[in-house]
Parts: structure tokens; C-alpha cells; sequence
């Protein structure tokens, strides 16, 4: 949003800018168009892989074919619109929660029960996320490499210059995403051969952030290779059990303590800044887009985390001490794994899930049905508060109203618990194998269609729940260790002049800082990728950050003196480099190949 007075659209039909009318135009298209259209796909790629490609990207594109005719402020509607549209998506690829209730043979609450527990749950996350956005997002300057992609196209699309020289860069990265995701879809997966599906995406990320990012998680991945027999014999592994079962746990620990030396550090300054009593330099005036009031932003994670307590406690007969232990670890998973959205553009909501289960487990919490909703507090908390953050990032670059988007990711919320609820009920009631448990019956022909690999693995956290595995809490803190140590000792290193001079002025030192940074002392935040996903899943990664960082080079050195101009006269912002439009651009057109084969799929399979 701008504070400029209303303007007139290229189109005089359409309604005028910062009016009434254009909000309201804004979000009925996003909440009854394009958010049910991310929203199925979500619910049907969670129903039938275990995973869903993000709304962000999707509806950024379509978005703004919407908003063009708005001219430069049409990237703001536009973001609006991804906004609230993202959060529809989001809320409804929860729809496995219900999905997970049948197989685990609870009974099922009444619908509006659900529906009021879910918003509850997704009001108190994003005002968490949003908590952590002066951190995450304009302190530390996450990439967030899915925020960036949508930026990218928002900005491109809106300003004829940018256009004309990102086209070819988001056209050729779309084209390769799109058919690279559907082709491996349609050929690979099918023969369970090493399949691209759902790493393509990976790739695009991986060009956004680079090799200093990408390679450390090849390097956790080979060292989780190298362990596995060691696993095994000390029982921390079974046999044939992948080695990232354990190393979630041990990769969220090295996150929370890096974390842990970072907010130390913003503290020890703060303290110091109080103790210093003399006045300080003249603030800068905060841009008017990004002044948010704390005070009533503490008010609404105050008032949601008490009506969530209260539905918890009053509507779910949940018992209050857990509930309320699941809440605080929202605050800390939501920073956790918006770092790691931040960094690798993959939040890790399923491991979050899976550790508060064992986390209540530890503290005595035996019965299932209330470990399960407790721990799905943390899931869909995690997951909208991700959401928050990629798209605050988004708006940063922008310069987006962070008041305006954060009343419509509300909406959106609403509207995607409501979409929750129904996708689960339409897609169980016409595919009645997506009731049977698969931890049950395995043989079940059916079922190869549908794998819910998602909900698989939040029933077998269950399931597990009273298998009393002390080495899990070890496993978490040694990871914090690992963090704490590592974080320390790359701040002490780079706070170094001397180490800095070094690594800059020769050829032999930068390749020494780049050791340092990828395999000797990499940053927890990027090696932690490592330990969520697979080995072959960090090498696509990493191949993409080794091509972008190779490629970056080549274009700098092309590039050197030269600075292009928007329309406006300014200068190109600095992250719209080729390998951030390719990589987005191959992340759109992955997006777009998945929406494209989920809807195919489910009107071939509804026929």
C-alpha cells in the first residue's frame, strides 16, 4: 500500500487505489478464486505425495495479472492478494490433520468445533511470525528465497524496463520448472526411479542462496551417510531407517543454538544501549509501509493464545498444561523453522510436529488423541507462521503495508480453516480409501494412488508414543551444542579484521573463507537442510547454489561499473540478479506444473 492519494487505474471500471472498493475487489478474488485454487491443490498433493509447493509463488502470478492495469502500485494489490490467498492454500493442506484422526480412530469433533480450534491455532501463529519479523526479515535479511521469486515477478510485472530485461530470465527458469516437474512426474515417479518431483523447486532455491548456503547441506548429508551403521549399533537407528529420522532432531537443536547466540547478542546490545543513559542519535523515521504497533501486535498473540487455550481447553476437553506447553514451544519453533524457510525456502512442519510429540511424551503425556491436537498447535502455528515471514520478506522488498497484508492474511485464515475442514470431509467421502490407515493395511491396492506420506508420518509419531526413547532428548542437545559452539566461534571469526583482510584481498584466502564457510565452520542455519531431507534431495540443493555461485561470478565480472534504471529512475534493486529470476522463475513454473497435474488428477480421478 502507498500513502498516495486515491488514483485511477488504466482501466476505469476497476476501482480506485487505497479506496474501499479496491480491498474489497482484492480480497474476493483472493479468497474465492485464487485461494480455493491453491487450497485444492495443497489438500490433494498432501492427500496423494505427503507434500505441497507453496501458495506464494502461484498466486503472486496470477495475482498480478489482476493488478497490472494499477501500474507500479499494482505489485502492492497484487501482494495483497498472494497474501491472503497463500494462507487459504496453507490452511487447507492441514486437511491431513483430519485425515490423521480417522486413522488414528478418534472421535471426530463437529465441524464448526474444528474450524474455530484451527483459526484459533492459525491467528496465534502468524501473530508469532509477526513477532519475528523485525529479526528475521530486516534485521538478519533472510533470503527467503520464495519471497524473493514472488518480489521478483511482482516488480517485473509492474514496470515495463524491469520487464523487458527479466523476461527472458523468468520466462526460460518457468520453462524449465514446469516441464522438468511435470515430466518427472509423469515418467520418473512412476518407475520409483532417483525422481526430480518436488526437488526441482530445491534447485530454484538453491540458485537464489548459493554455494555458501547449498554446500553445507551436502556435507551434513554425507556425514548422516557415514553414521548410519554407527546409528544402528547403538540403537538410535533401526535397520534400513534413513539416518535424517535422527538427525531432524539433532539439525533443529543446531538451529535453536545459533539462535540462541544471535537474540543473546541483540540482547547483550540492548542492555548495553539502556546501562548507556546517553541520548541517542536521531532516529530515522520508519517508512510509513513498515511501522507496525508492538503494543497491539503483543495484544493479539496475548488475546489469541488465551481464546486458544480456551477452545483447547473448553470446546476439546484438552487438559490446559499441555496445551499451554505447546504454545511455548510455538515460539520457539516458528523461529526455528522461519530461519530455516528463510535459508533453504523448506519448513520443516513435519519435524516440528514429530518432536513435540516426543517432547510431551518425555514430560508423561501418554494418551494419543491429545498428544495429537496438542502437537498440531505447533504444526499449523509453524505453518502460517512461515507463511508470515516469506511474505513480510516479499513486502520488505516491495515496501508493502505490513498492517494492511497482516489483516489479510487474517481473513485468509479464516477462510482456509473453514476450506480445511470442508477438502477433508469431500476428499474422504469420494475416495473412501483415504480413510484406512496405512500403518494397518498395506496391501491395499488403492492406496498406491494415495500415499499421505504427511499423515503416515504424524500417525507413526503417535503410535510411538509411549515407546520411551531417552536418546532423543540427547540427540536435541547436542544438536543446541553444535549450534551454540559453531555460531560462537564463526561471530568471533568473521569479527576479525584480520581474518576479513585476508580472505579479500587473495585468491588463497578467499578460497579458504569459502572452506570455511561450506565444510569447516558452516552456519547452522544452511547445514541444518542437511539433516530434514534425504542426501539426494541436499546434492539437487547443492547443485543449484555450486551453478548459481559459478554463474554469479561470470556475470559480475561482465557486469562491472554498469548499473541499470527501473521506469522511475531508480536503480535496479540488487537481489533481481539472473540467477535469483531463473530460480524463481523455475519455482513459478514448478508451482504452476503442480497445480496443472493435481487438478488434472483429481477431476481424471473424480470421473
Amino acid at each position: 500500500m502507498s500513502d498516495t492519494p486515491e488514483s485511477s487505474p488504466a482501466r476505469s471500471w476497476l476501482p480506485k487505489v487505497n479506496s474501499t472498493g479496491y480491498y474489497v475487489f482484492l480480497a474476493a478474488i483472493a479468497i474465492f478464486i485464487l485461494g480455493p485454487l491453491g487450497g485444492v491443490t495443497a489438500a490433494y498433493m498432501n492427500f496423494s505425495l505427503g507434500f505441497f509447493v507453496g501458495g506464494q509463488v502461484l498466486a503472486g502470478i496470477l495475482g498480478s495479472t489482476v493488478t497490472r492495469f494499477y501500474g507500479a502500485e499494482g505489485k502492492h494489490g497484487a501482494n495483497y492478494m498472494q497474501t491472503m490467498a497463500a494462507s487459504v492454500a496453507g490452511m487447507s493442506g492441514m486437511a491431513v490433520i483430519v485425515q490423521a484422526m480417522v486413522w488414528l480412530g478418534m472421535p471426530e469433533p463437529p465441524a464448526w468445533q474444528l474450524v474455530l480450534y484451527f483459526t484459533c491455532i492459525g491467528f496465534f501463529g502468524v501473530g508469532v511470525g509477526m513477532l519475528y519479523t523485525p529479526i528475521l526479515v530486516d534485521k538478519m535479511q533472510l533470503t527467503f528465497p520464495s519471497g524473493l521469486a514472488v518480489a521478483n515477478i511482482l516488480r517485473a510485472l509492474t514496470d515495463a524496463k524491469l520487464l523487458k530485461r527479466s523476461i527472458g530470465q523468468l520466462g526460460a527458469g518457468a520453462a524449465v520448472g514446469f516441464f522438468a516437474d511435470l515430466a518427472t512426474t509423469l515418467f520418473v515417479k512412476p518407475f520409483g526411479a532417483i525422481a526430480l518431483a518436488g526437488n526441482i523447486t530445491t534447485i530454484g532455491a538453491g540458485m537464489i542462496v548459493g554455494a555458501r548456503i547449498t554446500i553445507p547441506a551436502i556435507v551434513v548429508g554425507l556425514i548422516g551417510e557415514s553414521m548410519v551403521p554407527y546409528l544402528v549399533s547403538i540403537g538410535w537407528l533401526q535397520e534400513g531407517e534413513p539416518f535424517r529420522k535422527i538427525f531432524f532432531i539433532i539439525a533443529l537443536g543446531t538451529i535453536l543454538g545459533a539462535a540462541i547466540v544471535d537474540m543473546g547478542l541483540i540482547a547483550v546490545k540492548f542492555v548495553q544501549k539502556l546501562r548507556a543513559g546517553a541520548p541517542a542519535a536521531p532516529a530515522v523515521a520508519e517508512p510509513d509501509w513498515k511501522h507496525v504497533s508492538q503494543t497491539r501486535l503483543i495484544l493479539w498473540v496475548v488475546i489469541s493464545g488465551v481464546a486458544l487455550l480456551f477452545v483447547a481447553n473448553q470446546v476439546l476437553n484438552l487438559p490446559l498444561l499441555y496445551v499451554a506447553i505447546a504454545i511455548g514451544l510455538v515460539f520457539v519453533f516458528v523461529m526455528v523453522n522461519g530461519i530455516s524457510l528463510g535459508i533453504s525456502d523448506s519448513n520443516p512442519i513435519s519435524s516440528a510436529f514429530v518432536l513435540t510429540v516426543m517432547l510431551l511424551a518425555g514430560i508423561g503425556l501418554g494418551e494419543p488423541a491429545v498428544a495429537f491436537l496438542c502437537a498440531s498447535v505447533v504444526l499449523i502455528a509453524c505453518s502460517v507462521g512461515g507463511d508470515m515471514q516469506q511474505d513480510r520478506s516479499t513486502g520488505w522488498r516491495l515496501g508493502t503495508n505490513r498492517v494492511i497484508q497482516f489483516r489479510f492474511q487474517v481473513i485468509g485464515i479464516v477462510m482456509g480453516a473453514i476450506m480445511c475442514v470442508i477438502f477433508a470431509k469431500l476428499f474422504m467421502q469420494a475416495f473412501p480409501v483415504l480413510k484406512v490407515n496405512q500403518h494397518v493395511v498395506t496391501d491395499d491396492p488403492a492406496a498406491a494412488q494415495w500415499q499421505s506420506a504427511m499423515t503416515y508420518k504424524f500417525v507413526g509419531a503417535i503410535i510411538g508414543l509411549t515407546d520411551k526413547k531417552p536418546f532423543i532428548m540427547t540427540a536435541l542437545q547436542i544438536g543446541v551444542l553444535i549450534g551454540l559452539v559453531t555460531e560462537a566461534l564463526r561471530k568471533v571469526l568473521h569479527a576479525s579484521r584480520a581474518y576479513r583482510e585476508f580472505t579479500e584481498r587473495s585468491k588463497s584466502g578467499y578460497v579458504t573463507g569459502f572452506l570455511v564457510d561450506t565444510v569447516i565452520l558452516p552456519t547452522p542455519y544452511a547445514s541444518s537442510f542437511g539433516g530434514f531431507v534425504d542426501f539426494g534431495t541436499s546434492v539437487w540443493f547443492g547443485l543449484g547454489g555450486i551453478i548459481s555461485s559459478y554463474s554469479q561470478t561470470l556475470e559480475e565480472g561482465a557486469r562491472a561499473g554498469r548499473k541499470e534504471q527501473t521506469d522511475t529512475g531508480e536503480e535496479l534493486p540488487d537481489d533481481m540478479s539472473t540467477n535469483s529470476l531463473v530460480g524463481g522463475g523455475i519455482i513459478a513454473g514448478a508451482s504452476l506444473s503442480a497445480l496443472a497435474y493435481g487438478i488434472y488428477e483429481l477431476l481424471r480421478t473424480i470421473s
